[in-house]
């Protein structure tokens, strides 16, 4: 299981909701004394690893299993099911119940449904003759704290669903946890929504707290100031292009989950080849967290002084007699040791990658296409990639830029790429291209484009951005300002009116909201960004601005909050939530599906 991080910097109280989640597992486990199997629906363990230890499971008679097609082996009378609402998981369910009765075992089975039970499975449990052998609960397992900043709603296929699927019950799901905040830390004042699924969420909020509303007597000044609700769609040129920084790019190479990315232990220079090994990556440990949101170039930089300053202290330990507090203070640096040769291994194996000549190709391609340079360059680039069948979600995720950045490709164009991919990589990839289309990632043209005025706008394109020093977010794509982080930037500064215009430009509708019972505060023009009218919270503190992605945040998208947050004047503390932590390849990945498949 993955490491859990460490919450205590955490500018929200997260560990109390950690705390919540797991006291509500443990009350499901206590509920069904004696031993018992626990079977966990896999999607679902990481998240799980970061609420409760393995240890703790064992202490209340667990046997844990990952729910498979293989029938359950176990000596307990009671298993309980722990899965999300996905509908090919009741056929495992029911095929674990039914192979059991074949075998004559008398069994007591539970379902929790996480995070809210579903109709259409229970249907199909009925359908299966088992659901009156099951009793059925629910696991509202809303939101898991990532690290002290990072919240994921943990719903991987939200941004496909609600674009391709036309199924919004993600976005209930997400107000449903922001409800749930809000009941642990005070009503929202202020909210502000960009695009169709963030302006739903934000109704939905305000619906729910109508219906069950959040006692504003009972509470103090509330910690979270503003909610900024954001669509992936919104922008989906930042996914798209590779990520520079040192998470980021570990993302991008060995993909991160969970606050960990599971490698050959050969990487870490173990002895035991072919062993895979999990590295965890939170803010636990204390090198990762000041090298984690670094332009790549700088961490390469940063770690080889720290070991020349290591190597050096080693001397003079060596060749002269210390004090007791020099010596104190060498053996401090030497527990840091293993994080030290934990970093310097991956950066080593990360520049395998960013060195090939493969890599920075692409890198220049993704500059002139969000430079809007050069239409034909871009296009006879991405038709030699599909002539060298280079694998289908790169060039895939280059295509997506590529034609967002355009509005579309015109019909010529259009009908050509399309043709090409199908010869290239099967015509079963048809529903791959539907999809696409569907979710107007890869479409004909039908408009101008006004990517070049949102560019110069938002001043998207940042030149000579300094990576080392950076005095901007641009410094995260080496020169591309993300257009999402842009946004907020303005939202927090001096809020979203002076750049009403640019908004229009952008997909979906906008919308701005001070919430009832709050009429007495500053205006909300002035909110946030006006920092004379500031709340404080109880202790002190600065006041929250949560920023939440609908469809998935990138690394690097969480790197240039962090910069924000951390920039003089700033009166407010940063949060991101998210469905997923996601990367361009990820993001593609959802989309991808064969006929039949």
């Amino acid at each position: 299981m993955a490491q859990i991080p460490n919450l205590d910097n955490a500018p929200l109280n997260l560990t109390y909701l950690r705390d919540q989640s797991q006291k509500e597992l443990i009350t499901i486990l206590k509920n069904n004394r004696g031993k018992k199997c626990l079977v966990i629906d896999p999607k679902l363990g990481g998240s799980l690893s970061l609420i409760v230890q393995t240890s703790l499971l064992k202490e209340h008679g667990v046997e844990l299993r990952y729910l498979s097609a293989e029938p359950i082996q176990t000596e307990c009378t009671k298993v309980i099911y722990l899965v999300r609402t996905q509908l090919n998981l009741m056929k495992l369910i029911s095929s674990h119940v039914h192979n059991d009765i074949s075998k004559g075992l008398q069994r007591e089975y539970f379902v929790y449904f996480v995070p809210r039970r579903a109709v259409a499975c229970e249907k199909i449990l009925e359908e299966e003759k088992v659901h009156h052998l099951l009793t059925v609960g629910e696991y509202p397992l809303h939101v898991v704290p990532l690290d002290e900043d990072v919240l994921s709603f943990e719903l991987d296929l939200a941004y496909k669903e609600c674009l391709v699927d036309g199924d919004t019950s993600s976005l209930w799901h997400m107000a449903k946890a922001i409800h749930k905040l809000e009941f642990s830390f005070g009503l929202i004042p202020n909210v502000r929504a960009k695009g169709k699924a963030s302006v739903r969420v934000a109704d939905i909020l305000n619906r729910m707290q109508a219906e069950e509303p959040v006692n504003l007597s009972d509470m103090g000044v509330p910690e979270i100031n503003t909610l900024i609700l954001i669509d992936r769609e919104v922008d989906m040129v930042t996914p798209m292009c590779t990520q520079l920084t040192y998470e980021g790019l570990l993302d991008e190479f060995l993909r991160v989950s969970n606050g960990a990315v599971e490698l050959d232990s050969s990487i870490m220079s173990d002895k035991q080849e072919g062993k895979k090994i999990k590295v965890p990556l939170n803010s636990s440990d204390k090198l990762f967290k000041e090298i984690r949101d670094l332009n790549f170039e700088v961490v390469v930089q940063v770690l080889r002084q720290k070991a020349t300053s290591m190597k050096q202290d080693y001397t003079e330990i060596s060749s002269t007699t210390q004090t007791v507090s020099e010596l104190k203070d060498f053996v401090k640096k030497l527990n840091s040791l293993p994080e030290m040769t934990r970093h310097i291994s991956l950066a080593q194996h990360l520049s395998t990658f960013t060195s090939k000549p493969t890599f920075l190709a692409r890198l220049d391609m993704e500059h002139t296409i969000v430079e809007a340079q050069s239409y034909d360059i871009c296009f006879e680039y991405i038709e030699e990639m599909i002539h060298k069948q280079e694998p289908l979600v790169n060039v895939l995720r280059l295509l997506i830029l590529f034609s967002i950045t355009n509005s579309g490709l015109p019909k010529k164009n259009f009908d050509y790429l399309r043709r090409e991919l199908l010869h290239s990589y099967g015509f079963e990839h048809m529903a791959t291209l539907n999809n696409l289309e569907k979710a107007g990632l890869f479409r004909k043209q039908e408009s101008k484009s006004n990517w070049l005025t949102i560019k110069r706008a938002l001043q998207l394109v940042v030149d000579d951005t300094d990576t080392a020093n950076p005095n901007d977010i641009s410094y995260v794509f080496s020169g591309y300002a993300p257009l999402s982080i842009r946004l907020v930037q303005h939202a927090v500064r001096s809020g979203w009116r002076p750049i009403e215009e640019i908004l229009k430009l952008l997909p979906g509708p906008h919308s701005d909201t001070k919430r009832s019972g709050f009429a007495s505060s500053p205006s909300f023009d002035n909110l946030p960004g006006d920092q004379s009218n500031v709340d404080r919270v109880g202790d002190g503190r600065r006041s929250i601005v949560l920023v939440v992605f609908i469809g998935g945040v990138t690394f690097a998208e969480i790197s240039a909050l962090r910069f924000l947050s951390a920039q003089e004047g700033m009166a407010y503390d940063l949060i991101v939530g998210a469905t997923k932590i996601v990367s361009g390849h990820t993001l593609t990945e959802t989309f991808i599906e064969k006929l039949g498949g």
